[in-house]
């Protein structure tokens, strides 16, 4: 196949120009062979604008050979990235026709896509996916940068709570995702357009506010730039100078941060100059001309060439007051620091002098994602694991040193504890005390950029929960959690031993259930903690295990009472009819639901023990005759004219004088009804007790109950069940 269609065939030349022009080497056969397949494979596709949909494949190649160039195989796999997942076209296939990298490059694109798609991100399993992919090649993540920010730059086709939805994610985690790979200018896009979709009223004011004050700034910034460029040109410096560009959500962050009005943040001014050299001592040249010229702000100053950040960023940051006492903030930096800055892990790539050192550096960058999943509990939530991922993400850095001068970075907030665990666990697990800077300070103290840190170490010393309020990586968090259930685990096993020691002298026996049971009605979470408290001594076992024999004893006899009273319930009505009449045939009454006279029921037909009498609303029954509804059959009380049944009450209240009475009295009063027997047993102020008595229908039984319920103290009336 070729690309005769004039309008593809301009594509593939802008493709192609665009190759030529940033990467080292392009192989153009290849290129355009993939070109073609991905025309041919998308041909009957539109994305949500109405364009073909090989026009976006396109665009995000020509985003990667522009703005992140790393090689000719990127840029193939980029315009073939969506082809195993949106056509017929298959793994194999691409590896045959393009070769395994490229297959695996599209393969890994194709299972980031799958991850996200469709969803919010809420699962910590897919970073661990993501990382995977990343680690076994780091173009997948490039390519599926450029493929966000294509998608971001075309989000207004898309339906508003789905563009909500992808630029929420988009801010949450490629933006800051995009800044750990250093690829600074796809990062401050990418928040912009978030920013415009997530809250638009905000978007348009500070859009609006720049372009009034424009004329106004670049009129100042010439002022300020005028006699800088003069004296650089004396010392014969290549360079060039501009007014670094504001991003809008860089601005509206600082405002809601420093709760500030636009004007105030606005107000600082920024300038970059960026050096034609090879020889970064010309930097510091040129911080030695712009701090005569302007005084410097002391605390305003950073040196990101000595202290390169963890993504591999260089410069040099200083802010100076300019004329009219304006603050500018001045960044000076080498033009193959600020491609760096720009293009991140692609430029780094391409002034690597061989592949294997670019692939080790390459490691380096995506080690502090592995430091986040190293270890990490199974048992830890997956929101947590969450939570700790986004927080490495937006953190930014602070620089201290060991002892003996060795450099350790850590995020903004660190503490002498996470600083212990940074250097090895053990440390950590037995931090005592630390020194900064030659003081002695407790271990909450927040560290800053340049603290020399000493940690005082004792074998006697062992992490505690006040740690967890303070300590900031997610090594250190981790190490604490472990120390912290490791050391709980063996409480909880010392608190079974002596439990099973102490059961064993009083000859009980106790399976888990008890022991579940038992801890529930002790209020404890699990029987974990349960066995915990016993080994605190916060549990009287003695006590516990007396009042469970005692209720045991109890709830025997309440279920022997209620047996008593079914057997004469059910006697007393005559038995149970088949199919309305009485017959020969077996039949028992389930003990799952114990009916008794009054209940509706129905029969069900088992083997060896005849027909089993249930209630009609049993679960036992509805799971069983779920499998074979012809074994039911219909069963139910004799009933004649005026006919009665015994029916039970449960009774409780408050004692007082004449409340047997006044009990009896309620129950005759209505419909002469006949009590058969009543039992009252009265302690602590208290009574609780039992009534049996004939009514004619269930009707009957609850108006009884009403008028029980209204007595003067009794708290409770219920039908008499078995427990």
């Amino acid at each position: 196949m070729t690309i005769t269609n004039p309008k593809n065939k301009k594509m593939f030349d802008e493709l192609l120009e665009a190759c030529r022009q940033h990467l080292a080497s392009v192989n153009e056969e290849l290129l355009k062979k993939a070109f073609e397949f991905c025309l041919e494979a998308h041909k009957n596709d539109l994305r949500a604008s109405g364009e073909p949909y090989f026009t976006h494949p396109f665009e995000v190649a020509m985003i990667v050979a522009k703005e992140i160039p790393l090689d000719d195989i990127t840029i193939v796999s980029t315009l073939l990235h969506d082809v195993v997942e949106d056509t017929e076209f298959n793994l194999d296939i691409l590896s045959k026709e393009f070769g395994t990298e490229v297959a695996g490059i599209v393969d890994g694109v194709t299972k980031i896509s799958g991850i996200f798609k469709g969803q919010e991100i809420t699962q910590a399993e897919n970073y661990r996916k993501l990382l995977l992919s990343m680690v076994k090649d780091v173009r997948v993540i490039l390519v599926k940068f450029a493929d966000r920010l294509h998608n971001m730059r075309t989000l207004q086709y898309v339906n508003p709570d789905k563009q909500r939805r992808i630029a929420q994610e988009t801010l949450e985690i490629y933006a800051p995702f995009a800044n750990r790979f250093g690829l600074g200018r796809i990062k401050w896009e990418l928040e912009d357009l978030s920013f415009k979709y997530l809250n638009k009223e905000a978007y348009e004011e500070i859009a609006h506010k720049i372009k009034s004050k424009r004329k106004e700034r670049e009129t100042y910034i010439k002022k300020f730039t005028e006699p800088i460029i003069e004296k650089l040109n004396e010392y014969n410096l290549k360079f060039d100078m501009n007014g670094r560009p504001k991003h809008l959500y860089s601005i509206y962050r600082k405002m809601v941060m420093r709760n500030k009005p636009f004007e105030e943040i606005y107000d600082l001014f920024a300038i970059r100059i960026i050096l034609d050299t090879e020889n970064t001592n010309d930097c510091y040249t040129i911080l030695g001309i712009v701090n005569q010229m302007y005084l410097p702000v002391p605390d305003r100053f950073k040196d990101y060439i000595s202290i390169p950040k963890t993504n591999n960023y260089q410069s040099i940051h200083t802010t100076v007051i300019g004329p009219d006492g304006r603050l500018v903030e001045v960044q000076i930096r080498t033009k193959k620091m600020h491609e760096v800055a720009e293009k991140g892990v692609a430029a780094h790539w391409r002034y690597k002098e061989n592949k294997s050192a670019s692939e080790n550096e390459i490691e380096n960058w995506v080690n502090w994602i592995r430091d986040i999943f190293e270890g990490a509990s199974k048992d830890e939530p997956k929101k947590d694991l969450l939570e700790s991922f986004k927080l490495n993400l937006y953190q930014d850095e602070i620089y201290v040193f060991t002892p003996k001068g060795d450099l350790r970075r850590l995020p903004v907030g660190s503490t002498p504890v996470d600083f212990a665990f940074e250097i090895h666990s053990k440390v950590g697990y037995h931090c005592i005390g630390a020194k900064v800077n030659g003081k002695i300070v407790p271990l909450d103290t927040k560290l800053h950029s340049g603290d020399q840190v000493e940690i005082i170490t004792s074998k006697n010393q062992h992490p505690n929960k006040n740690w967890m309020k303070f300590v900031t990586t997610h090594k250190s968090k981790n190490a604490i959690k472990k120390w912290l259930n490791n050391e709980e685990e063996e409480i909880i096993n010392c608190g079974k031993e002596i439990w099973d020691k102490k059961i064993k002298k009083l000859k009980l026996s106790f399976n888990t259930s008890d022991v579940i049971k038992l801890s529930t009605n002790l209020k404890y979470e699990s029987s974990k903690q349960f066995f915990k408290a016993v080994a605190q001594n916060k549990i009287n076992l003695d006590e516990v295990l007396t009042a469970s024999k005692e209720k045991d004893k109890k709830e025997k006899g309440v279920a022997l009472e209620f047996d008593n009273f079914a057997n004469i319930a059910r006697g007393d009505i005559g038995g149970i009819l088949v199919d309305g009449k009485k017959s020969g045939i077996m039949y028992s009454y389930a003990k799952c639901c114990n009916p008794i006279p009054g209940d509706p029921v129905i029969g069900f037909i088992t083997i060896g023990e005849g027909i089993k009498i249930h209630r009609k609303t049993c679960n036992n029954l509805l799971k069983v005759s779920e499998k074979d509804m012809s074994k039911l059959v219909p069963v139910q009380w004799p009933e004649g004219e005026g006919s009665l049944f015994v029916a039970g009450l449960s009774v409780m209240g408050e004692d007082s004088p004449g409340i047997l009475n006044e009990i009896s009295r309620t129950i005759v009063s209505y419909n002469n009804t006949n009590i058969k027997s009543i039992n009252i047993n009265t302690g602590n102020s208290t009574f609780e007790g039992s009534v049996t008595l004939y009514v004619q229908n269930l009707e009957h039984l609850s108006r009884v109950i009403d008028r029980l319920k209204k007595l003067k103290g009794v708290y409770l009336v219920e039908r008499f069940e078995s427990s």
